[in-house]
């Protein structure tokens, strides 16, 4: 994987506020942490982008103004496999009223346990969520950003994506078959390949990117954020963005 040029242009992130290199601050009351100490090399990227990307890069649908919608978390986690750098996803149970089959980050909406959704509460519920639906050991991954907050309007839903480092890796799979079909992890290679990149297109007339990585389509908000790294990283491929998967009504 090759490093590209960043985009230069910055600005804050989303709570919790950024930090720099070096730096682990303490954010609360419990051992939760943002720290860039001793990540791998090549997140050095991710971690710049995360530092610099504006909410505007990442996505046209941003938190309502008004401070409305439902407060929630995903946990982007990065590993590294046999063929390098990955990412842990999972598929979403298809009896779900939300997003039912799709593969997505682990997460969830925050918890009043959680704490303050403008601090650190985000952090917990992404770590929460994750142990939950997938079985991951918290004490396990490292935390290193947050990306600006998105908007999902068909759910209603205000995420904040988690960033983390799966510095121990630990036994993960389905917890819960009523929430989760499976749990994977998908190496970055496959993501950056352009023979895994195709556009969907939803009858509603969404269109974004997607792709065809583990047996599944991964599309939506998952995907567009993956895209969105992919790009600020430096480690997007040119990929032919004509080539159309459709999707049907009930997706």
């Amino acid at each position: 994987m090759t490093r590209g040029t960043r985009d230069e242009s910055v600005a804050e992130t989303a709570t919790p506020p950024k930090q720099g290199h070096g730096q682990a601050p303490r954010l609360g009351a419990g051992s939760i942490e943002l720290s860039v100490q001793g990540l791998p090399g090549w997140l050095d990227p991710v971690v710049e982008a995360a530092r610099t990307v504006r909410p505007t890069q990442l996505s046209r649908f941003l938190p309502p103004e008004d401070g409305g919608g439902r407060q929630s978390a995903v946990l982007i986690l990065f590993g590294e496999g046999p063929r390098g750098p990955e990412l842990l996803l999972m598929e979403r149970a298809g009896t779900l009223r939300s997003h039912p089959g799709q593969p997505s980050f682990p997460g969830g909406a925050l918890d009043p346990v959680d704490g303050d959704p403008h601090t650190t509460g985000p952090l917990r519920a992404a770590l929460r969520e994750a142990e939950e639906e997938t079985g991951l050991d918290p004490a396990g991954v490292q935390l290193f950003g947050v990306l600006p907050r998105l908007y999902i309007p068909v759910s209603g839903f205000v995420v904040s994506p988690v960033l983390g480092w799966w510095r121990s890796p630990s036994p993960v799979g389905a917890v819960d078959p009523a929430e989760t079909a499976r749990v994977f992890t998908v190496p970055v290679a496959d993501l950056t390949d352009p023979r895994h990149r195709v556009t969907v297109v939803h009858p509603g007339g969404f269109q974004g990117p997607a792709f065809t990585v583990e047996s599944a389509l991964v599309w939506g908000f998952t995907a567009g954020v993956i895209d969105r790294i992919l790009h600020f990283a430096g480690w997007e491929l040119p990929w032919d963005r004509s080539r159309q998967v459709p999707l049907d009504w009930s997706a």
